[in-house]
């Protein structure tokens, strides 16, 4: 296994809608391994190919609630339904939310409290998530990056003005910018 650098803001492959995993390979374990492990270093509760730089549709998840019940896996293929998010503005505190490749900002962003996602583990065997809450929200997160959408691409004007801003400023929003867990500081790779 191996960590992978994650790449930020402005690489292509962020921007863009994966291709569908066909035929599961030693390769792709090998992928979903690494993936896990880069996750774990990061740390991040969520890491999607896309974000260490390869254009297939599947993402690793882990989290642990407050009775300190672990939740992992991988979803391959995955599709996502979800009930629509509660009116009105999100809130700074409970809302904030992060991403490993815009690393160390994190903005309020309203996602809806209830999700179903379905699709195929390593094994080839069916997956079905129904979840609320904070797991509801890294669902949505990951199943994003797998249509080229990060989270800041869905803030208010106002905040997408300060992610620019942030962008110019760290040197990301162009192609080939990444960092490494465990070798890079947070997002100065």
């Amino acid at each position: 296994m191996a960590i992978l650098p994650i790449v930020v803001s402005g690489d292509p492959v962020l921007h863009t809608p994966a291709a569908p995993v066909g035929e599961i390979t030693d390769e792709l374990r090998t992928l979903v391994a690494d993936m896990v492990e880069t996750m774990d270093a990061a740390p991040g509760v969520g890491l999607a190919a896309p974000q260490v730089g390869v254009g297939l549709r599947l993402f690793t998840y882990a989290y642990v609630d407050d009775s300190d019940r672990p939740w992992r896996g991988v979803v391959i293929n995955p599709e996502l339904w979800m009930t629509p998010p509660a009116p009105g503005e999100p809130d700074e505190e409970e809302e904030a939310e992060g991403c490993l490749s815009f690393p160390g900002e994190r903005f309020p962003l309203r996602r809806s409290d209830h999700v179903v996602v379905t699709g195929t583990d390593l094994e080839g065997a069916d997956v079905r998530l129904e979840v609320t809450g904070w797991r509801a929200r890294i669902l949505q997160h990951e199943f994003d990056h797998l249509d080229g959408v990060l989270y800041t691409d869905r803030l208010t004007r106002k905040e997408r003005q300060i992610c620019q801003k942030i962008s110019k400023k760290r040197g990301w929003g162009v192609p080939g910018v990444s960092w490494t867990p465990g070798v890079d500081e947070v997002g100065e790779g």
